[in-house]
């Protein structure tokens, strides 16, 4: 049995001395190599061509390759056997005892470089041998693990401790647009930078991944072509037998999709979609933010429910189609009542819609806003070749006098628009008008 792995391997020596085959035959018999059943494991070439022909047809566990045939000799041979057995081990067995060859011929590709003089010292061409098929194995492997890396859909970097890139699969070029080269050795976090994230951010990623630990989370970067893409990362420390961080590995999943639907879900969620104004539930939501920043700040704000005026026959006799397109001009001309980043103006559903104007000194800027609302809405609308003319009733609720809460604010604001439509309709009631008449 072999002492290497116990199976039994076929052995090429591409040699045109016969007497130096008799002494390869010698060493590989008494290095314990295993034959294939009852034949010798040696097979014989006397040339390159030979060589290269035997190759093919029995595909050897080993190459033992001389520099010096008939038809070829110097490095140019172990090129050329490289070229036509890229994955079997080639040891080279020359009469040259030179360091400057021996080095050139590593690089070009053999495993292992031996003196035909030395080969009966201690084991030299077993050893060889054996060595050239564990490394042979481990190369083989490695490949592997390549190539299912180079083949995952998510982006995978290696870096040295101080993070400079030492080797990146495919898809990191897919998802970042940075080739390999031009990677290489440069920080990930510096050429994918966005911005986006803070200091803070990083240090601490840092302080994780520094301490030992996997560090996942999600970052928008930035492509080499400057445009931006959600990621998400996680970053795992590589560590040596001493304990000691030597690399880090990086998993890089682009979900700029993923975000992108789940963005859009939310939208929907939050958003009518007919208007594409905030809908009841963020309407709720900002109503119940601007209170608490008032109550912090001592501050106002105010709540306008709005009804159209005579809208069911606008759809009763031109039709819903054209009613949609009526109320998707209505939204657009509220949007440009109540400009501020801090106002929303949401539709309930039908034809209710309401602004919050969530920051105001005075009850007084409420009434300007309404003014302007009134104006908007009544002006005419072009709806393809209809000319429609309507109007709408405003009523308004103030924090704190009218309501403290969000279903109070709302409900007053409501109660007063039925008291603008009693009114005569296309005009504006605050709740508090409606508290002194009763009080009357």
């Amino acid at each position: 049995m072999s002492r290497t792995t116990g199976r039994r391997i076929s052995i090429l020596v591409v040699e045109d001395d016969p007497g130096d085959l008799g002494l390869i035959r010698t060493n590989v018999r008494l290095a314990g190599l295993r034959q294939i059943g009852d034949k010798d494991p040696v097979v014989w070439a006397s040339s390159l061509a030979d060589g290269i022909a035997a190759v093919a047809a029995s595909r050897p566990d080993v190459v033992l390759l001389d520099l010096s045939l008939p038809d070829s000799a110097g490095l140019a041979t172990v090129e050329t056997m490289r070229a036509a057995a890229p994955d079997v081990p080639i040891i080279v067995l020359t009469g040259q005892d030179d360091h400057q060859l021996a080095e050139a011929a590593l690089q070009a590709g053999a495993q292992d470089y031996l003196v035909k003089d030395q080969l009966f010292q201690h084991d030299a061409l077993g050893r060889a041998i054996r060595h050239a098929l564990v490394r042979q194995r481990l190369e083989s492997r490695l490949r592997l693990f390549e190539a299912a890396l180079s083949s995952v859909a998510n982006g995978i970097v290696i870096t040295d401790v101080s993070s400079a890139i030492e080797w990146a699969n495919p898809a990191f070029t897919r998802i970042t647009g940075f080739e390999l080269a031009e990677a290489i050795g440069r920080n990930p976090g510096e050429i994918l930078n966005s911005g986006k994230q803070d200091a803070r951010f990083y240090e601490a990623m840092w302080q994780t991944i520094l301490a030992g630990q996997i560090w996942s989370g999600e970052l928008v970067n930035r492509r080499k072509d400057g445009s931006l893409f959600d990621e998400a990362l996680t970053i795992s420390p590589v560590t040596g037998s001493d304990g000691r961080i030597q690399h880090f590995v990086a998993i890089k999943q682009d979900i700029s999709e993923r975000k992108a639907i789940e963005e859009r879900v939310q939208h929907l969620a939050h958003h009518d979609q007919l208007t594409d104004l905030p809908n009841r539930i963020l309407l709720t939501d900002r109503l119940f933010q601007s209170l608490a920043q008032a109550r912090r700040e001592r501050g106002t704000l105010a709540v306008m429910f709005l009804d159209l005026d005579n809208f069911k026959p606008v759809n009763d006799t031109l039709g819903h189609d054209v009613g949609d397109l009526l109320l998707k001009e209505v939204a657009l001309r509220l949007r440009a009542c109540a400009p501020r980043d801090s106002d929303t103006v949401a539709r309930l559903g039908g034809d209710e819609f309401v602004i919050l104007l969530a920051q105001i000194d005075k009850a007084g800027d409420a009434v300007v806003v309404a003014a302007k609302v009134l104006a908007a809405i009544g002006r005419p609308f072009a709806i393809g070749p209809h000319r429609i003319e309507i109007s709408t009733s405003i009523g308004i609720a103030v924090y704190p006098q009218h309501g403290e809460d969000v279903n109070r604010l709302l409900k007053n604001a409501d109660t007063a628009m039925y008291h603008a439509k009693k009114a005569g309709r296309g005009c504006y009631r605050f709740f508090r008008e409606l508290a002194e008449t009763a009080d009357a």
